[in-house]
């Protein structure tokens, strides 16, 4: 490897271990905005026993009601479901036969 190039990675280095340390401020930051989904909310909403919503949701019943109760939440696609079945529960509801 140049030395140039060692010396770059070297320094980039540091400075990371700097910001983790709380030394120096990060030279950019991501931000976004974290809507959680309230899925026991979303469950009533349709009117759902939890089992038929599990069924719906494709996830065992355990995993809603670990959603319901806050001891996890949905991640991942899982996640983004859920929001679109607060959206717009019709369309979620045309596509998954729970009777």
């Amino acid at each position: 490897m140049e030395e140039k190039l060692f010396n770059e990675l070297l320094e980039s280095v540091q400075q990371g271990k700097s910001i983790m340390q709380g030394k120096l401020e990060p030279g950019r930051k991501f931000a976004y905005e974290e809507t959680d989904v309230d899925v026991k909310t979303i469950r009533k909403q349709l009117n759902l026993s939890q089992n038929k919503f599990a069924i719906m949701l494709g996830i065992s019943i355990g995993t809603l009601r670990n959603w319901e109760q806050g001891r996890r939440k949905p991640v991942g696609p899982a996640r983004t479901l859920l929001r679109v079945v607060a959206k717009h529960p019709e369309a979620v509801l045309d596509v998954c036969l729970v009777q």
